[in-house]
């Protein structure tokens, strides 16, 4: 089973979703995830963690308010974004980074 560590370390991108079962934003950002998942297809890897579920990653990394959209790869955070966005604007923010 790969964790959390393996799966940010790969190369291939990987957008961690920080949300919250409770949290009306969290909600909002499914669909959006879930477009950009179609429109990019197998550019990048994107995960979804519960802060209530693993709140030792979440503390790891210095979450304060969900969603928390964080863009790793290779192990590294190269973009962090908090509150909901817009697809074109998740896109646009995020684009540099996949190519």
């Amino acid at each position: 089973m790969e964790t959390f560590s393996d799966i940010i370390g790969a190369e291939k991108p990987t957008l961690v979703d920080f949300f919250a079962t409770w949290c009306g934003p969290c909600k909002t950002m499914h669909p959006v995830l879930d477009q950009l998942k179609n429109e990019i297809q197998d550019n990048i890897r994107i995960i979804k963690i519960d802060i209530d579920k693993n709140q030792q990653i979440a503390s790891q990394y210095n979450i304060q308010s969900v969603p928390t959209l964080m863009l790793f790869k290779k192990g590294e955070c190269i973009w962090r974004k908090s509150g909901a966005i817009s697809l074109s604007d998740l896109k646009q923010e995020i684009g540099l980074f996949l190519w």
